[in-house]
């Protein structure tokens, strides 16, 4: 039988200290929340809508496959972990106004994975050479 340890984080600390280092060192600390980010597709570039503010016949533009993979419409395929993570970027972009221009679904492939033990050892690996 597995048993899962859950622990208590304590958040609320966490956000107080990060934001405690950003006005330390001069960086801007913005806080947002995160709603609709998962099931929003980055690609088409569509509403993101606020917490409790959905606009009336809103739908999601793709679905969580399964974990960490995102299917658009159009059946593209993206990493569900960076498609969230840049549209949290785009809610906060909207707040600050910048230009989010340069994200694009061509850096949010899914991960090839890559078997370490079954590769050969490269000639560099072997001398010590880089």
């Amino acid at each position: 039988m597995i048993f899962k340890k859950f622990v208590q984080i304590p958040t609320a600390k966490l956000k107080y200290r990060i934001e405690q280092l950003c006005e330390q060192y001069g960086i801007d600390f913005i806080e947002t929340e995160e709603s609709y980010t998962s099931k929003t597709s980055l690609s088409k570039n569509d509403v993101l809508p606020k917490l409790g503010e959905k606009p009336e016949g809103w739908k999601n533009s793709g679905v969580r496959v399964n974990r960490g993979l995102f299917k658009t419409k159009a059946g593209i395929k993206i990493n569900a972990d960076c498609n969230g993570a840049a549209n949290i970027i785009r809610k906060v972009a909207m707040m600050a106004r910048f230009d989010v221009a340069g994200i694009s679904r061509g850096c949010l492939s899914p991960a090839k994975k890559v078997l370490v033990w079954t590769l050969q050892k490269s000639p560099c690996l072997q001398t010590g050479e880089a």
